[in-house]
């Protein structure tokens, strides 16, 4: 009993070091990525100026965008390599269960995307003065298409496990496996994921140009190619700012259908109500768990009813809460929480069924079982509609798993959205006082314009934390928990290449940002 017991606790200890590892990775790897998808666009706008002008400035101005560009890309491809090979070392059994479907659009991602963009930027870095202008140029778009490219797929199977679709379980292999790869490529939830997130990315690049640039203005540096930078990223940025503010509202939306628990802890919303309102600041009280929502706070300020109308377009709309979906509402038609587990509970006795009469021949269950796995008769419909949904809850010990970190999603939702409603602001400032040639004399917004840049970089990281610790528990939502997803192996190896990607993420972290800040000390350089 001591020895089961000391292989359960290093097993979940290998889980949470699994957990932090892949968080630390996922971390680094997007400091480098949304610079790149932006940053990218801002280069060939920059170079087609060039191009279609003759004028020297831009290619000086292009050249020097592009350096800072390609710095910043090498390190990102680095820490994304580490995170797709991480599934195969840390999650096995996340990969074995749905490797056919998650594989597929980060298969796709590597041959088509990835290997486009690394095709182009070579000819976008070497090839200046090797070939004709034309054909640079369209390197150029390219390796910013490319990365783009690449972010799509990728986020395709993110928003999967997010919100799995277009699978179907194979009772003889115990796999999902994909039945429509339309349904996995064009769900809402990852074309809204995709547009959030590159848009987010136009903002944070465009942000960056302007920081640099203001940072110029404010020493009296290179002002003509600080003004003309800032006239074309403001203005991106500004466009991209309000994208990312209308596919934010529609990702509210689309959570409180798929993902109601995260919505819910979002706003710290334990008791759901009708025409709820939106917290637009507050202060948590430090419990864990409150049996009242009026508890939850020291203070707050509401907005009335604007919860209902963001996630239902109905004012008096009736949002649920944490306690209703751990405890359940039957008027609401929301099912408990230990009704669900019970139902997971089901399902794998089932399975477990199913495997002993396969293993003695017993064909006449095997029947009986796989007629409940076939979407096409009415039990079946019945069976993976009010069992199977809720397969991954039979994996669960305790209700109270269902409850992500509240104080973490509430602040870091809030710290997302105002960093958001500031960008729109400065941006907007700094487009109208730059298009006016007044913005030189603006030393307090030159200042907030150089400010902006690492709160961009903070802002998108908690963006990342709402996604992904609020569906926590669940490494697929509904059906697997992180807790089964984790690979067994020892949780002394997994502490070790923690610490030792620590070390070298840091390193990378520190290399990059050392040279970053010489090329932008340097400047442009004369050709």
């Amino acid at each position: 009993m001591i020895t089961d017991y000391l292989m359960i606790t290093d097993y979940l200890s290998t889980v949470d070091w699994s957990r932090a590892q892949f968080a630390l990775t996922a971390i680094y790897h997007w400091l480098f990525v949304p610079l790149t998808l932006g940053l990218g666009f801002l280069i060939a706008v920059m170079e087609t100026l060039y191009v279609r002008t003759g004028d020297a400035f831009w290619r000086r101005t292009t050249r020097f965008w592009m350096r800072l560009f390609g710095i910043n890309f090498a390190i990102g491809v680095a820490t994304g390599i580490i995170l797709e090979f991480e599934f195969g070392t840390n999650w096995s059994n996340y990969s074995h269960f749905v490797g056919d479907i998650f594989g597929a659009p980060l298969a796709i991602e590597g041959i088509l995307a990835f290997f486009m963009e690394s095709t182009f930027i070579a000819v976008m870095f070497f090839g200046w003065d090797k070939v004709s202008k034309r054909f640079h140029l369209a390197a150029t778009w390219l390796t910013a298409i490319g990365a783009n490219l690449s972010a799509w797929w990728i986020l395709v199977a993110n928003a999967w496990m997010q919100h799995p679709v277009g699978c179907d379980f194979n009772l003889e292999t115990v796999r999902n496996e994909m039945s429509s790869f339309s349904a996995v490529a064009l769900s809402p939830v990852a074309v809204n994921k995709f547009l959030h997130t590159v848009t987010s990315s136009f903002t944070l690049a465009a942000l960056f140009v302007v920081g640099v640039s203001a940072w110029y203005l404010l020493r009296g540096r290179e002002k003509h190619m600080a003004s003309k930078s800032i006239a074309i990223a403001s203005l991106f940025g500004l466009v991209s700012a309000l994208a990312t503010a209308w596919t934010g509202d529609r990702s509210g939306a689309i959570a409180a259908r798929t993902q109601p628990m995260k919505l819910a802890a979002m706003e710290a919303l334990y008791d759901g109500r009708e025409g709820a309102p939106l917290t637009a600041v507050g202060l948590l009280r430090p419990q864990a768990g409150h049996a009242s929502g009026d508890e939850a706070f020291y203070f707050k300020i509401d907005i009335p009813k604007l919860l209902s109308i963001m996630s239902f377009r109905d004012a008096d709309a009736f949002v649920p809460g944490i306690n209703d979906l751990v405890e359940g509402n039957p008027e609401r038609g929301i099912l408990s929480a230990e009704e669900k587990i019970a139902r997971g509970h089901a399902v794998i006795a089932t399975l477990d069924r199913y495997r002993r009469a396969r293993d003695e021949g017993d064909e006449g269950t095997m029947r009986q079982i796989e007629a409940l796995f076939d979407r096409s008769t009415p039990q079946g419909g019945h069976f993976l509609r009010e069992y199977f949904a809720y397969f991954g809850y039979g994996y669960l010990e305790s209700p109270q798993q269902l409850v992500p970190n509240v104080p973490l999603l509430f602040y870091s939702f809030r710290v997302m959205v105002g960093a958001g409603c500031l960008f729109i602001l400065v941006l907007g400032l700094v487009w109208w006082y730059n298009r006016r040639d007044r913005l030189a004399a603006k030393r307090w917004l030159l200042h907030t314009a150089v400010w902006c840049v690492p709160l961009a970089y903070l802002a998108s990281q908690t963006g990342w934390i709402v996604a992904e610790a609020g569906r926590q528990p669940w490494a697929i939502q509904d059906l697997m928990p992180v807790g089964v997803a984790a690979s067994k192996i020892p949780s002394g190896s997994v502490a070790t290449t923690f610490f030792l990607f620590l070390a070298l993420f840091t390193a990378l972290l520190v290399a990059e940002l050392s040279i970053m800040f010489r090329q932008i000390k340097i400047g442009p350089k004369n050709e």
